[in-house]
């Protein structure tokens, strides 16, 4: 039961935001009393952390799975993180995560800490292996270009930075990404990044 609460959760959350959607509605959608949802999770505010810990556990695993594919393909990786990213983004109302991140301080966190542990140490990964590979230029420094790669991610996700509807989540996120990978690569790797993106648009996704 705790599991189909929060596959509810997480579906509802997405589409329509997190303070339009109540308890009631939850219930409701799953056909089930309230008495049953309050003896899985005991308020509101702990359900939306769960969902946020459930969407970030998922793309843990995906993230970790695309990490461990091969050391040597890391444009190969790169193209495909940020096939997963725009996937996520495109699931998510925008207004879900302004809210979170307003209204869900404990439920943020949880993000914050994915983010500090998980996200910034990949990349800082990636990119001290592309820089191994000749594919980024030898002297920038790992850790420094990682972070402003994460605030980024973290700026564009705010809605109150790119209000103009002509540019949605997804499109800025991947405008920022290409506009970060060409001021790191080297011409080995702005070559390699070219047909993985030509790769890319010729296969169909799955």
């Amino acid at each position: 039961m705790r599991e189909k609460i929060l596959d509810a959760a997480v579906d509802e959350f997405s589409r329509f935001g997190v303070r339009s959607v109540t308890m009631d509605d939850i219930a409701r959608h799953l056909g089930i009393s309230k008495k049953t949802l309050y003896q899985e999770f005991s308020d509101k505010k702990e359900l939306v952390k769960s969902a946020f810990e459930r969407i970030l556990s998922e793309d843990q695993c995906k993230l970790d799975e695309i990490m461990n594919s091969s050391d040597d393909q890391v444009i190969e990786t790169l193209v495909s993180i940020s096939r997963m990213m725009r996937h996520r983004l495109q699931s998510i109302n925008p207004i879900t995560i302004h809210e979170v991140q307003k209204y869900f301080p404990e439920a943020w966190s949880v993000f914050s800490r994915h983010k500090e542990e998980v996200i910034l140490h990949e990349l800082t990964e990636i990119i001290e292996r592309g820089k191994k590979l000749g594919y980024f230029r030898p002297e920038i420094e790992a850790p420094i270009l990682a972070r402003i790669r994460v605030d980024q991610i973290t700026n564009a996700m705010d809605p109150s930075n790119f209000q103009d509807k002509e540019y949605d989540i997804v499109k800025v996120q991947l405008e920022m990404m290409d506009h970060f990978l060409h001021g790191i690569f080297t011409e080995k790797g702005r070559k390699a990044y070219k047909i993985q993106q030509e790769k890319s648009v010729s296969t169909p996704e799955k």
